[in-house]
């Protein structure tokens, strides 16, 4: 490791700023620079110390602000870690591309390819049941729904759960009924259905996770969330599908190409 004087600065002590924010401060920038690259350990606490002349409950406070922030993460009896950087960029103007339906891969799939990792889903269910009243608004006042959750990962980390939500008179009946709906998903179903789909409108949010989500994603402390709604609509106007997904927001880079006119 590159000797501390020529990575983290000296503490101001006429400054009114704390003093362990200042360090916080001094480790995040080194972290934005590339200092300390993702995955490396950063300096331990009896280094930090020694450096700043503080004590280690100081230097305990400077790291619960940089894991507070999703920058850090620790491993018990091994230090502190710079978090890695989102692997997976989902690019909006490709992800649902007919093509990759005609190839039997579903958008997930598409995505862990490009980001060269290995994709699985579990803690499925599919299930019929009674509409919300924001998703019956969304399908088009429909009182039940077909509803299929589940989880992705990318290499074994949940990054991901979702759940479709589909009219009755739609899935009912047919493959997408079924746990494993087939090559291409729930969307290539739905087209051989004869519900072709012609666009997508999605709705999204950053904020801080539940319990629950924390949980299920195994999210480390300070790491929002994206929740995105997602309605799927065929070339007749028809809503066919609304997701609602929960992304861990250190997985991923929302790409989006917009049109200049």
């Amino acid at each position: 490791m590159t000797s501390l004087p020529s990575v983290l600065g000296a503490l101001d002590p006429t400054s009114d700023r704390a003093v362990f924010r200042q360090i916080a401060d001094q480790l995040r920038e080194a972290i934005d620079r590339g200092r300390f690259k993702e995955g490396e350990k950063l300096p331990s606490e009896a280094e930090l110390v020694e450096h700043y002349g503080v004590s280690r409950m100081t230097v305990r406070n400077s790291f619960s602000i940089l894991t507070g922030e999703g920058l850090v993460h620790a491993e018990h009896g091994k230090g502190v870690f710079v978090r890695p950087r989102p692997p997976v960029r989902r690019l909006a103007s490709d992800r649902f591309a007919r093509r990759h339906r005609e190839q039997g891969k579903s958008a997930f799939i598409v995505e862990a390819d490009a980001a060269g990792s290995h994709p699985q889903v579990d803690s499925l269910e599919v299930k019929e049941e009674k509409a919300s009243q924001d998703i019956s608004t969304r399908l088009g006042s429909v009182r039940r729904v077909l509803a299929r959750r589940r989880r992705y990962l990318l290499d074994g980390r949940p990054v991901e759960f979702a759940t479709s939500f589909l009219p009755l008179d739609i899935a009912r009946g047919t493959q997408i009924a079924e746990p494993n709906p087939g090559p291409g998903g729930i969307y290539a179903r739905l087209e051989e259905l004869g519900h072709h789909l012609d666009h997508f409108e999605e709705e999204i949010r950053a904020r801080m996770p539940s319990p629950a989500e924390v949980k299920t994603l195994r999210l480390a402390a300070g790491v929002p969330v994206i929740h995105l709604v997602r309605t799927a609509y065929d070339t007749e106007g028809r809503p066919v599908e609304v997701c609602d997904t929960v992304m861990a927001a250190d997985a991923y880079v929302l790409s989006y190409q917009l049109p200049a006119t």
